[in-house]
């Protein structure tokens, strides 16, 4: 990436809620794409190919805000492997929080996106999990959208 887009980030990431619109979107959706990233111990770079893109296609050729996605998706998965105050349990646990506080974040959720990043799983144990998290958030979903 550019150096120049690299420092636009660190200040980005260091004042997120004032410099960028609608950055509690982006975190969650951040959260949601890391949350089936970090069930993968041995995630691909693949994984973050697909953020990259599915942000393209949300954003709408919005680059700045694509890369922010993925570099957003990218931290979250890090604090989780480094075990940084982070784990899959709080990353949940913050998720539902989002949705209490925001439900049309629920909206969000596209569980037909999501099941790209199952292609890239080897092993059996990990994609049943991931399997998991998928009909969780599906059922999160429904349940949060049932109550608009």
């Amino acid at each position: 990436m550019k150096l120049g887009f690299r420092i636009k980030h660190y200040f980005y990431n260091a004042f997120r809620e004032l410099f960028v619109h609608h950055h509690g979107s982006l975190t969650f959706r951040a959260k949601i794409y890391a949350l089936i990233i970090s069930a993968n111990e041995y995630a691909k770079v693949d994984n973050y190919i697909i953020v990259k893109n599915l942000g393209l296609n949300i954003y709408k050729d919005d680059m700045d805000r694509a890369n922010l996605l993925l570099l957003s998706t990218k931290e979250l998965v890090q604090k989780v492997k480094d075990d940084n105050g982070l784990n899959i349990d709080s990353l949940i646990i913050s998720i539902q929080q989002d949705l209490k506080a925001a439900p049309r974040y629920a909206k969000k959720i596209d569980i037909e996106a999501l099941k790209e990043f199952l292609n890239l799983t080897d092993d059996e144990d990990v994609l049943a999990y991931q399997n998991n998290i998928l009909e969780f958030l599906e059922k999160l979903k429904k349940e949060t959208l049932g109550h608009l």
